[in-house]
């Protein structure tokens, strides 16, 4: 909701419903939300739309854990025990539900000893509130270090990892992503389409572009050949420039499920037509060819 939290580009309820009975009757099981969004208006309103429309058992819900959601540490925010116990008992309020399939950690948390984490993590799991564990935006060193404590003391395992990835940031496929494909985790990255970014012209801005301070830092003006390239292909196949970023996301085969976030209704139908949008290698090249490489972001 945007009279809440830091995010003011966000649906409140009312206009939000019709995208989850939509991507519900397009045959879309899996809605990613978290704690953090709209300080807790997300879930409360994911949750209330799909008790309405559709049976718990046949969606899949994930949310996260992390960012503070009042003043204070270890109370209000972070990986401690504290937190961990505490927040998945107020997003299980929210959702409306007495479990969540998947929950994942938002951020690396470099105060709390990440044994305390694995092991509450697993507590919650052993609890019967959670399903699946899953993690986001961390080094890969970080994500392997807790693969092996998992392993080491028969914690239950990280089966996601949700990273930044797009045609404007590749970073994650130096180590993060081969280091899932090794390990048989499900990738999810956020930001498929740049924030928008790879969706329009470059000098065409909207309300997020002048108000999210992430569009301002992680993408950049040498991020503009990129755009335009997008934008030829789309022209040439006859179709949005949302399709085809997603389809490059897609045809990576690492990749499980992009996040995809909607606001309009051609949003969601961009979504649903990228996953038959088949590019060629050629394209593929195309489209990859004016990247740079430039310091890994989205960790903090």
């Amino acid at each position: 909701m945007p009279t809440r939290g830091p995010h003011p580009w966000t649906l409140d309820e009312e206009s939000s419903r019709p995208f989850i009975r939509r991507a519900i009757e397009a045959g879309i099981n899996f809605f990613d939300t978290a704690n953090y969004y709209s300080d807790g208006t997300s879930e409360e309103i994911v949750g209330r739309a799909l008790a309405d429309y559709t049976r718990r058992d046949e969606v899949v819900i994930a949310t996260k854990v992390y960012f503070p959601m009042r003043p204070g540490r270890p109370n209000g925010s972070g990986l401690s025990r504290k937190a961990i116990m505490t927040e998945i008992d107020n997003s299980l309020r929210r959702l409306g539900t007495d479990y969540v399939d998947l929950y994942q950690i938002h951020r690396w948390d470099p105060h709390t000893p990440v044994e305390e984490t694995l092991e509450a993590l697993h507590g919650v799991v052993k609890a019967g509130k959670v399903r699946y564990l899953g993690a986001s935006s961390m080094y890969a060193w970080q994500f392997a270090k807790a693969l092996h404590l998992q392993e080491r003391n028969g914690w239950t395992r990280f089966v996601t990892m949700q990273n930044h990835y797009n045609l404007v940031y590749r970073e994650e496929e130096r180590e993060m992503l081969p280091l899932c494909a090794d390990e048989g985790i499900g990738v999810l990255p956020w930001s498929p389409l740049a924030r928008g970014r790879l969706t329009r012209p470059w000098d065409v801005g909207t309300a997020r572009t002048e108000t999210d301070e992430g569009s301002k830092t992680f993408y950049v003006d040498q991020d503009r050949e990129i755009v335009d390239e997008v934008g030829r292909v789309a022209e040439e196949r006859g179709v949005p420039r949302a399709q085809v970023a997603l389809a490059w996301v897609l045809r990576n085969p690492v990749v499980t499920a992009p996040i995809v976030g909607a606001t309009k209704p051609h949003h969601l139908d961009d979504a649903l037509a990228a996953l038959d949008l088949e590019l060629t290698d050629e394209e593929a090249q195309r489209l990859q060819a004016p990247y740079t490489p430039r310091e890994v972001s989205g960790h903090q």
